[in-house]
């Protein structure tokens, strides 16, 4: 589920944290960005059960609207099409699902029905649903086809479900958009016979990005002085008390993947933290560290500093 970037940015994230700590635990900090990490899984669970708990409250409508009094026609004989949707129905069915919600102790839509109903309502007064409802069999396919259609119209943007979700958890809002992409990604590989597992993600690729993320942060923050002492000597007419905090955080990730990542190329660090610059420092802050990268790229090249294995790996 995580990709670099999303790396990255929990390893910028705990070394901004550790910047400003009075006492820099470097252990801690460690452990702060192993529990952030660990947390997107969690949000991950949560989506995914939002959309079991939407199902469950259909069904649940359903079953109170044919006990009324005064029951309509429609009322005692409903389009049974949204609760019988063969995703849906296996998503509520899961039981690995439903086992790691447990041992995560993810109750949130029990305690917060009102945005299953919110999002329940949108849903139903919609084109789409009632399109949907009018077809009388769907193949799984088409079934699956629904649900990612609803997931990315309906719930993915949802601003009251954002609000909630920021409210709960503050990191979890960097998190949304890979959790979300991920989601989609896993709804599509559902398949009719296809194992519980296939819906529930790896939080790494594998273990060369869990060592990845361990290592980045423990070597930009133990080669600290050096990179800061490279910025001084690369930045002679800037005022240094004025440069972002997370600026230098971003240089120091990036000259750390220049000299201690030898299988990373110079290219995709240099484009990674400009994006990354982009998104959480100032608007002029990819200029500058393209600047102080582009300096230093041609400084090391010059030393013989770059040690890159593979082709292509220095340009």
């Amino acid at each position: 589920m995580l990709n670099r970037r999303h790396i990255r940015i929990k390893v910028m994230q705990a070394l901004y944290a550790l910047s400003q700590s009075e006492n820099q635990d470097l252990i801690k900090e460690e452990k702060f960005m192993n529990a952030s990490t660990a947390q997107m899984y969690d949000l991950y669970l949560v989506m995914v059960d939002l959309l079991v708990e939407i199902h469950a409250y259909a069904k649940d409508y359903l079953e109170k609207s044919q006990q009324k009094m005064l029951a309509t026609e429609s009322d005692k004989n409903p389009n049974l099409k949204f609760v019988n949707n063969k995703v849906l129905v296996n998503l509520s069915e899961n039981e690995l699902l439903q086992k790691e919600l447990k041992k995560a102790k993810l109750n949130n839509w029990r305690l917060d029905s009102e945005y299953v109903v919110l999002i329940f309502e949108s849903l139903t007064s919609s084109e789409f649903y009632a399109d949907y409802m009018n077809i009388a069999e769907t193949s799984y396919k088409e079934d699956r086809d629904f649900v990612i259609q609803f997931f990315t119209d309906f719930v993915a943007p949802n601003d009251k479900l954002y609000e909630y979700l920021e409210d709960y958890r503050l990191t979890w809002l960097d998190d949304l958009p890979v959790v979300n992409t991920t989601i989609i990604k896993r709804l599509s590989k559902l398949k009719p016979n296809s194992p519980e597992s296939t819906i529930l993600p790896k939080l790494y690729k594998d273990e060369e990005d869990r060592q990845y993320a361990k290592d980045l942060l423990l070597r930009t923050s133990r080669n600290d002085e050096e990179f800061e002492a490279e910025i001084l000597g690369n930045t002679p007419n800037w005022d240094q008390d004025r440069i972002a905090t997370l600026d230098k955080i971003l240089i120091k990730m990036a000259l750390c993947e220049f000299l201690k990542f030898s299988s990373i190329p110079i290219k995709v660090t240099i484009n990674e933290y400009l994006e990354l610059s982009k998104e959480y420092s100032t608007p002029k802050s990819s200029i500058f560290i393209n600047g102080v990268l582009d300096r230093l790229v041609k400084k090391y090249k010059k030393e013989g500093r770059l040690n890159k294995a593979g082709r292509g790996l220095i340009e």
